[in-house]
């Protein structure tokens, strides 16, 4: 087969500017074209190797064109591409049985869906059919998606473009602050909870959580924090949905996040991991409240055969390789060679925080703006010395590993050892 003739990023990056919408951007000031991928790697249009340290924000946790699941894509890809919901095929139910394994709990029905914003907005207006309220609580600085009303309840101000969002949304802090303990910012969070439930409890439907915050800038609470949160909403009848987009499948080191709190929601949202690059996601929950999901409804791309048959390819490599379990291993040894550098540049690395492989850094400088750009120069001269790196925080100033599960310890030495080497010329640039 040709391969399409390879342009050049220069031409790349004038198409998209001449044909896209201008709130579409990217991260470098000289920005790869990237043309391949194989597992942890990826390479621009010269050659040059990368190794992805952000996975298309989580993406392909399996690592690029995976050719163990690619196989499965394109045998069903050949077999059969499309049909919708009102025909009887086989991969999406084996998909829906394969989730129940997995999924914490009671929950058991799926939703098939295309994305994470589609699947956050179906678990929404699930959450309202069942309990006939209207309100949703949500934190501080989460993002939940681009629709109306996934971005009425996206915390983070930068993600909010809309100017009429939905107005039925109580923002209360989130269970961070850079001057708190876990367990006081916690506290702080709670006493806000329960100050609205008090209130207006009775018109409140769910609360919207990430359990660990991506975009937020990698924020984990306190591990009590979900269970306390569980308590309180019960008592008023309030759902609890679990946006798992980005910590689903094995990336924090078990199978969904939540289990690190060790509390079940009663409706958890999926995407990303699950396709490991093919759009498939999904919202799932007890029979229960499932029930009251009873009106006619149908997302013609949702569950394909196609995308079914990768996400189960995807459960498949997940389980044989126990990919949690290497997450927990890795996320570890990443963990300590990224405290490691903290100790070294505590003028420059102000905190560490996340789980698994679901890691932030985040920088400091004189000021916020300056932190941000000490950001990006990091992530350029990472990404000249061969390593992609993403970043987020309220701020823009937190450097996010989010890498393939299949990375290695040797990626992440290597990675590590070039970052002291960014970190120490930045800080020597400073100090000139």
């Amino acid at each position: 087969m040709k391969q399409q003739e390879t342009i050049g990023r220069a031409a790349v990056a004038a198409k998209r500017k001449q044909y896209f919408y201008p709130c579409t951007a990217h991260f470098y000031r000289d920005a790869p074209q990237l043309v391949r991928g194989s597992m942890q790697f990826i390479y621009d249009e010269h050659g040059k190797r990368y190794t992805d340290f952000f996975a298309g924000v989580s993406v392909v946790a399996c690592g690029h064109c995976n050719p163990v699941i690619t196989a499965r894509t394109i045998e069903q890809l050949q077999q059969l591409q499309h049909t919708s919901t009102i025909y009887l095929t086989q991969p999406n139910v084996d998909l829906a049985e394969r989730l129940e394994e997995v999924l914490p709990g009671n929950l058991r029905r799926s939703f098939f869906v295309n994305s994470g914003s589609e699947a956050n907005e179906g678990a929404l207006l699930l959450a309202r059919m069942h309990t006939g309220r209207k309100g949703f609580i949500a934190l501080e600085s989460g993002l939940h998606g681009r629709t109306n009303l996934t971005m009425s309840v996206t915390g983070l101000q930068m993600w909010r473009t809309d100017n009429y969002l939905d107005e039925d949304v109580t923002f209360i802090e989130r269970p961070y602050h850079p001057e708190l303990t876990l367990e006081e910012a916690a506290a702080v969070s709670l006493k806000s909870l329960k100050r609205v439930l008090e209130e207006k409890g009775n018109t409140i439907a769910a609360m919207i959580v990430e359990p660990i915050q991506g975009n937020g800038g990698m924020i984990m609470p306190a591990l009590t924090y979900f269970r306390e949160v569980k308590t309180l909403l019960d008592q008023y009848g309030v759902l609890l949905i679990a946006d798992e987009i980005q910590t689903g499948y094995g990336r924090t080191g078990t199978m969904f996040a939540m289990e690190h709190f060790g509390v079940v929601p009663d409706i958890i949202s999926m995407a990303k991991a699950l396709g490991n690059g093919v759009p498939v996601a999904a919202f799932a929950t007890t029979d229960e409240i499932a029930a009251s999901l009873n009106r006619p409804s149908a997302s013609t791309f949702g569950g394909n055969p196609v995308s079914a048959a990768t996400a189960l390819a995807v459960l498949d490599y997940i389980r044989d390789e126990q990919l949690p379990e290497c997450a927990a291993e890795l996320g570890a040894r990443l963990k300590n060679g990224l405290l490691s550098l903290q100790q070294q540049f505590p003028g420059m690395i102000a905190d560490v925080r996340g789980t698994g492989l679901m890691l932030g850094a985040e920088l400091t400088a004189a000021d916020a703006a300056g932190a941000a750009e000490l950001t990006d120069a990091v992530l350029e001269e990472m990404k000249d010395r061969g390593y992609l790196i993403g970043k987020n925080g309220v701020g823009r100033n937190v450097l996010a590993f989010q890498p393939p599960l299949v990375v290695t310890a040797g990626d992440i030495d290597g990675m590590i050892a070039v970052l002291h080497e960014v970190l120490l010329q930045a800080s020597s640039e400073k100090e000139e």
